[in-house]
């Protein structure tokens, strides 16, 4: 069953993830709008690299490997589940810090993606067993 859960975050983080890298062609997010200042400023890219692009690689990444682990379970595939949700939980922790304190502007999509990988984290030590 948890599997199934980071199976269906891992699929809200690519969706979210597609739709912010899109947005200039989309115009989903409107120009002056929380989602275009948080990833139009200085934190919006990473080695000059957007990081809804990082996020559309990593998720698609995870989403495979979590199939490939639901269908063939071993403790290699699923300590590389585990540890990624622990990293991406604490770069979440640090994009949600970045909006809340420095830029003082919300995205929705990336707000989905940060919680998304939170609750994640939750249920990771919450079925850590299992």
């Amino acid at each position: 069953m948890k599997y199934k859960i980071f199976l269906f975050i891992f699929a809200i983080g690519l969706i979210s993830s597609i739709i912010i890298t899109s947005n200039n062609s989309t115009g989903i997010c409107q120009i002056g709008d929380g989602c275009d200042t948080v990833n139009n400023s200085s934190y919006g890219s990473t080695l000059g690299i957007k990081n809804s692009v990082y996020g559309i690689f990593i998720f698609s990444f995870m989403i495979l490997l979590t199939l490939f682990h639901m269908k063939r379970p071993n403790r290699h595939t699923r300590r590389i589940i585990h540890t990624a949700v622990i990293i991406g939980s604490i770069i979440a922790l640090y994009f949600l810090y970045i909006q809340f304190f420095i830029i003082r502007v919300f995205c929705t999509y990336c707000l989905v993606v940060d919680l998304g990988l939170l609750v994640s984290l939750i249920f990771l030590f919450w079925l850590w067993e299992h």
